[in-house]
């Protein structure tokens, strides 16, 4: 088959061809046929001589790369890299030529992969052989920046963060930051730059590490100064930002506000090149993402919100490239950009009112983030809902700008058919477009909302289920009864009991706070209880006699007491001893906030102008409630106090 193939390739293939024949032949030479120290040194020779001619014809010639790898050479390379009585000169030509078929298309890459190439170049970095270990390397850092490489196959994870820790890499790159060069200066910086990402540990070691008497931040600082190399500055800069987002550095610190942050937004300038500012503006993003005062700082840094929007215009029709080249490279990822100016957007406007509404007011802001919900790249449609969420936080544009521009529209688009990723941020967005106050309310809720929210509940991911119960929570407050019975039907019992009884705390209160929106007014609680009173009288009984914190048992004690406020509603509970007794229970806690949750209960129990009220005194006197309500009346808690006192009015009136 393989003679088959060689006589229908091209004349330019010929002479990987030969190559391959003659290594293969000079391999089963020297396994087979070693006949003689003198056989077996011949036949090394020949294969020697190959490999090189292999070398020879590949570079540059992509075609010829691939031709290479049908012809099965890749295992053949991998043999010979792999024996030990291969000479380290042929082991070491057998990686070169491996690197350089790594260097061709990402077909070629995944033909190495599947050739298990990781283990043996990896297995290679035990040489003694300097030259033998650089061509090793060199092959595996082609193969790792190939984006069909799989990132487990090497350290990417906190974990593999810290065996590197564990094993000394900071101590050993540390002294390399001084070297005389440059290349090697770059490639510590980087290590440290990807070591200390989100890694608390190594970057509260690196702060107090000394290279030549000085400390590590020190020279990071030094080394993104304006007179460095661009790539210098930024890496430094992402160094400083991941040991202060670490907490290893304080946000306050003279580095951070005056020197790292001033270096990122210098970054972001139309001057720089398409990946400097796409990776300036995201380091930023990052570096400010928590702190209100750096926010602030950056937003008036250099008119830093202004010179984002320009990241939209780009190439223009005036761009200064010249280069073609470089254009249709920027061309092909102009969307980049956008991606990083929405992050950095998202990052400025997380907190401050004023801050978010210069943001908004940038020339066609609305326009762009519609026209990014829909963009093609996922990347940018996460960005761009990233953007719009903290936007949606303002309650002033929810209720102008957004309703302006109908971003809402977009939005369930993008809800529709996305990734959990984009799904979780679009959610989150959702939640703030479904405020009582919000305008957009009534026509997400006419576009088919519920069900879309309701469908969230039941998704495996923690963080969709919270955001479809807290948007249906935002749904219900305050709203008609035909809302709130879609809502119920939406869900159905069993649906709610499981989310109920749900591990996780945040789903379990999202889904009180459902109820309890739900539960109010009292023709609302009436007609809830008529048809569901059974199983919420069960839920809440099981909550209340469950391993729960505070929160969960005080939320679900207000659910009762809304439920006491229902005319006929309150009969679930006065016919069920069970909960009187738990009721009872929670006046007496240790905690006041459970006292004061029971305390409403009891009141609206026996509030003296209903119809009823003197039966429901009587019991309730009959169950020691007043004994206890005497009590509380002398509690040193004022809130507690004027409680009782006012409850016992109602049996004295």
């Amino acid at each position: 088959m393989l003679i088959d193939y060689l006589t229908s390739i091209p004349r330019k293939s010929c002479k990987v061809s030969c190559a391959l024949l003659n290594l293969s032949s000079s391999i089963y030479c020297s396994t087979v046929h070693i006949v003689s120290k003198y056989t077996f040194k011949t036949a090394f020779c020949k294969v020697s001589s190959n490999v090189r001619d292999m070398k020879n014809a590949v570079i540059g010639n992509n075609k010829q790369k691939a031709n290479l790898i049908v012809l099965g050479a890749v295992p053949r390379l991998l043999y010979l890299l792999q024996q030990e009585t291969s000479s380290t000169e042929l082991r070491t030509e057998c990686a070169v030529v491996l690197g350089s078929l790594a260097m061709g298309t990402e077909n070629n890459v995944k033909s190495l992969l599947d050739c298990h190439i990781i283990p043996a170049l990896l297995q290679g970095l035990l040489s003694p052989d300097l030259k033998f270990i650089e061509a090793c390397l060199r092959c595996l850092r082609t193969i790792f920046i190939s984006p069909v490489t799989p990132e487990d196959l090497l350290y990417t994870g906190p974990d593999h963060q810290t065996i590197l820790f564990n094993h000394g890499a900071v101590q050993n790159i540390a002294h390399l930051l001084v070297s005389t060069s440059y290349k090697v200066r770059m490639q510590a910086l980087k290590c440290f730059s990807v070591l200390a990402f989100e890694n608390p540990q190594v970057s509260m070691t690196l702060v107090n590490v000394l290279v030549d008497g000085e400390l590590l931040p020190q020279i990071f600082v030094k080394m993104l100064q304006r007179d460095k190399p661009i790539e210098m500055q930024l890496t430094s800069a992402k160094c400083l930002t991941s040991m202060c987002r670490a907490g290893a550095i304080r946000t306050d610190d003279s580095c951070i506000v005056l020197k790292t942050l001033p270096c990122l937004v210098r970054m972001c300038s139309k001057e720089r090149l398409l990946e400097e500012r796409v990776e300036g503006a995201e380091t930023l993003a990052y570096l400010i993402e928590t702190d209100v005062e750096l926010q602030r700082i950056a937003s008036i840094t250099d008119h830093l919100i202004v010179m984002l929007a320009d990241y939209f215009k780009y190439p223009s029709s005036v761009s200064a490239i010249t280069d073609i080249k470089r254009l249709d490279h920027d061309l092909k990822h102009a969307h980049e950009l956008r991606q990083a100016a929405f992050k950095l957007y998202a990052s400025l406007g997380a907190n401050d009112e004023d801050i978010r509404k210069k943001i908004i007011e940038t020339e066609n802001m609305m326009d762009r983030i519609v026209n990014g919900l829909s963009e093609s790249s996922i990347k940018v449609r996460l960005a761009a809902v990233r953007c719009l969420h903290s936007l949606s936080r303002s309650v002033q544009q929810l209720r102008t700008s957004f309703q302006d521009h109908a971003v809402w529209k977009p939005l369930m688009k993008v809800l529709q058919n996305a990734p959990n990723e984009v799904l979780v941020v679009a959610s989150s967005t959702l939640c703030n477009l479904l405020l009582e106050f919000s305008p957009s309310k009534e026509p997400i809720l006419e576009s088919g909302a519920i069900e879309l929210l309701c469908s969230l509940t039941q998704s495996e991911n923690l963080a969709l289920r919270v955001n479809g119960i807290w948007a249906l929570m935002n749904v219900a407050f305050q709203a008609e009864q035909k809302i709130k019975s879609d809502i119920l039907r939406g869900l159905s019992t069993e649906q709610l009991f499981q989310l109920l009884s749900d591990s996780d705390v945040n789903v379990l209160m999202k889904t009180l706070g459902l109820l309890r929106n739900l539960l109010s007014t009292r023709p609302h609680i009436d007609h809830i209880m008529s048809t569901h009173g059974k199983q919420i009288m069960q839920a809440v009984t099981l909550i209340l006699e469950g391993e729960h914190n505070i929160e969960v048992k005080e939320q679900t004690l207000c659910i009762l007491a809304n439920i006491a406020d229902g005319t006929t509603a309150k009969e679930l509970i006065m016919t069920n001893d069970d909960i009187l007794q738990k009721i009872k229970y929670y006046m007496s806690h240790s905690n006041v906030k459970l006292q004061l949750a029971a305390m409403f209960c009891i009141s609206n129990l026996i509030w003296n102008e209903e119809e009823g009220s003197q039966e429901r005194q009587d019991k309730l006197r009959d169950m020691g409630i007043v004994d206890i309500l005497h009590k509380l009346s002398q509690s040193s808690d004022p809130n507690l106090c004027d409680k009782a006192k006012t409850a016992l009015q109602q049996y004295l009136a």
